[in-house]
Order: C-alpha cells, then sequence, then structure tokens
C-alpha cells in the first residue's frame, strides 16, 4: 500500500510542476498580482499595529491621562489626600512605568518687587517642578529652545504668561507669594504658555507651597501619565480604584478619548484598505483562471479518460493556486515589511517597527485568496472527455 501512495504523491507534484510551467507568462502575471496585494496587506497590516503604539507615545507628551482626585465626603483638610498615597499607585506596567506628579492648589497673593504690581492667583505646589530655561518676549510671549536647568533649589517658579504680564515680571524676577502672615518667595525660571488654565497660576515645589498654604503632608490631586491603549489605561484605573478606595480615579476624557478615536478611525481605514486590495488581487487573479480553465479543458478530458477522478483532477489546480499563493505571500509580505518602514519615515517620520505576526497573516491571507480566486476552475468538472475527443469543448 506504500508504495502506490507514494508514486500516487510523486505523480501529483510531477504534474503541478508541468502546470506550473505550462504558460510562464501567465505565471508571471499571476504572481505578480498576488505579491503585490501581499506587500500592501503586509505593509498595511504592520502600519496598523505599529499606529497603536505610535498613538501611545504620542498622547504621552500631551500629559496626564488619569487624575486621582480626593472624595470631598469622606476625607478632611479641605478635600485634599494623604501626600503618601503616591506609595500606593502601582508604578510599573508591561508597557512602560506610570509617571506621577502630585499637586496642590490654593489662591494666594503675588507680588512682584521689580514692578511693585500685585495680584491673587492659583499657586499649584508640584513635585516635581518641570521647568526649561526660556524668555518671556512682549508680544506675543514665546518660549526658545529648551534648555534644562540645574536641579531644584526648591525657590524656583513657573510663571503663568497672563500672570506674568498682569505683574510686568520678567526672567529670574523674584515674587513673593503671601497667605494671611505666611509668605514664601520664588525666583521665576521660567513662563509658560498652553492656553490652558496653566497660563493663569504660578507654580512652585511642593513643599513650600505647603508651609505656604499651611497644609503639610497633603495634596490636592495626582496627574498619572499611563502607557498603553485606552482599554489598557481603563484596566489600570480599575486596579488604582481598588487600591485606592477613598480616593476617586478619573481619566482625562479629551485624551483618553481622543487616542480612542484616532486609533479607531485609522485602524477602520487601514483595515478597509486591506480588503479592497485583496478584492482587487483576487479579481486579477480570478480574470487569469479563467482564461487557465479554458484552455485546459483538453488536459481535464484526458485525465478523466484515463481514470482520474473529478476530485483529484480539480485538487491539482487548487494546490497549483496554493502554491502560487504561497510564492506570492512570502515574496511579497517581505517587501511589504520593508515598504512599511519607509512609510512610517514619510508619514509619521519615524520608521514603523517590523511585527512579526503580520509576516504569517499576509502569506494566509495571500494564500486564501489565491485559492478563492481559483472558483472559475470549477467548470472543469463538468468537462466530459468524449466532448473534447470530438472537438466539441
Amino acid at each position: 500500500m506504500a508504495a502506490p501512495r507514494s508514486q500516487n504523491r510523486q505523480m501529483f507534484w510531477r504534474i503541478v510542476r508541468r502546470l506550473l510551467g505550462a504558460n510562464r507568462g501567465r505565471l508571471f502575471v499571476i504572481l505578480l498580482a498576488l505579491g503585490a496585494g501581499a506587500a500592501v496587506t503586509a505593509a498595511l497590516l504592520n502600519l496598523q499595529i505599529d499606529a497603536k503604539r505610535r498613538l501611545t507615545t504620542e498622547f504621552r507628551a500631551f500629559g496626564p491621562n488619569v487624575l486621582v482626585l480626593p472624595k470631598n465626603t469622606s476625607l478632611s483638610d479641605s478635600g485634599t489626600l494623604p501626600e503618601s498615597i503616591v506609595r500606593s499607585v502601582p508604578a510599573s506596567l508591561p508597557r512602560g512605568r506610570v509617571a506621577v506628579t502630585s499637586h496642590l492648589y490654593f489662591v494666594a497673593a503675588v507680588s512682584a518687587a521689580e514692578s511693585g504690581k500685585s495680584l491673587a492667583a492659583v499657586v499649584a505646589g508640584t513635585n516635581p517642578l518641570i521647568f526649561i530655561k526660556v524668555s518671556l518676549r512682549p508680544s506675543p510671549p514665546r518660549a526658545v529652545t529648551p534648555t534644562a536647568l540645574p536641579p531644584s533649589t526648591g525657590r524656583e517658579c513657573v510663571v503663568g504668561t497672563k500672570v506674568a504680564r498682569q505683574l510686568n515680571a520678567q526672567q529670574e524676577a523674584q515674587l513673593t507669594l503671601t497667605i494671611g502672615d505666611r509668605r514664601e518667595t520664588c525666583q521665576i525660571a521660567s513662563f509658560r504658555e498652553i492656553g490652558g488654565p496653566e497660563d493663569d497660576r504660578v507654580e512652585m515645589g511642593l513643599r513650600p507651597a505647603q508651609r505656604l498654604a499651611g497644609l503639610p503632608g497633603r495634596i490636592s490631586a495626582l496627574e498619572l501619565i499611563v502607557p498603553g491603549t485606552p482599554s489598557e489605561i481603563q484596566t489600570y484605573m480599575t486596579d488604582l480604584q481598588r487600591v485606592l478606595p477613598d480616593a476617586q480615579v478619573r481619566p482625562v476624557r479629551q485624551f483618553t478619548d481622543a487616542q480612542a478615536k484616532i486609533y479607531n478611525r485609522i485602524s477602520g481605514l487601514l483595515t478597509a484598505t486591506v480588503v479592497i486590495v485583496l478584492v482587487l488581487t483576487g479579481l486579477c487573479v480570478m480574470a487569469a483562471m479563467t482564461n487557465v480553465a479554458m484552455e485546459r479543458r483538453n488536459d481535464v478530458g484526458l485525465m478523466k479518460a484515463i481514470g482520474g477522478a473529478t476530485r483529484r483532477v480539480l485538487r491539482l489546480f487548487l494546490a497549483e493556486a496554493a502554491l502560487l499563493g504561497l510564492a506570492g505571500g512570502l515574496i511579497g509580505a517581505a517587501a511589504g515589511i520593508f515598504l512599511s518602514i519607509w512609510l512610517g519615515k514619510q508619514v509619521f517620520g519615524v520608521a514603523a517597527q517590523p511585527r512579526l505576526i503580520v509576516y504569517p497573516v499576509a502569506v494566509a491571507l495571500t494564500i486564501i485568496v489565491a485559492i478563492l480566486s481559483a472558483y472559475p476552475l470549477r467548470h472543469l468538472a463538468s468537462v466530459r472527455p468524449a466532448s473534447v475527443f470530438r472537438g466539441e469543448a
């Protein structure tokens, strides 16, 4: 039994090789269509996967996406949180570390010694206090190239541009902040213009802010930059709420929702494009297979005449289509990975990272398209050997 099976298998692949070499011009056209489809499919799928990582990284630059706020009904000290709550925040995630910033907000009288002007402004005690060395220009205020300053000495502050204009304060000027009989001084390290509430406040170190507000060891909020997709961020928030039952954990909706919407749109567009490319590839291959079916009616008639079963005959042509899909997929998917790297540089300015999962997926899709495109070969099942030999086919 083993010998006949081995002979049948050898004969099967010998006939497949003959079929592949029967018309090399048409073979090249089919391979070209399948390879081009696989290349575009692999490129778009790789960009789709890389877009999730790229959006996650880019949105982290916009600031915090999760807030931890007090529950005024359960906490004292005018709705503040204990500073020690920071130690309860999980900082390590599979996608990276969570950046945590502590804030204490209050209103204080702010005056500039040089101009003699004063006003009431929101003061934000921040840990860590981040600032860059910039200059305030008369109209409009703009920041020059950022240059990191030495580590904070605790006396620096960052002033919003609106507050700076009202105080007529300049770089490195000294400000005095007062609440009742409590007073703190700070030196302007930089100005900030974001277009939000940050432009109307003064940021200083958390320790002097706590002394000024008379709230040692207390904070108003935690701002977290959590890496990951919107679903991963939501999962992190749910776990964090269990860890901090006496606080409320909220997302920054404009960031998390925008990230989800942008990715969904990009993902939907790329998925639709992949489907269209595969459909067009299938139509091109199907047109070529139609000509193949017309040319091979005589071959099928001869095979049936010498005892070949219809199922085995069709299996030959399906094997041929699968091999063409495999060859086109292997070559095209590899080219598509390199194409996605180039497209990433052109579109995002950074090369897309190759994803190994994309390669087998693109090859598998190409094989499926090739097999489905062999649909016109079904007509070969109805070929009658007698009609072929009489010249009626």
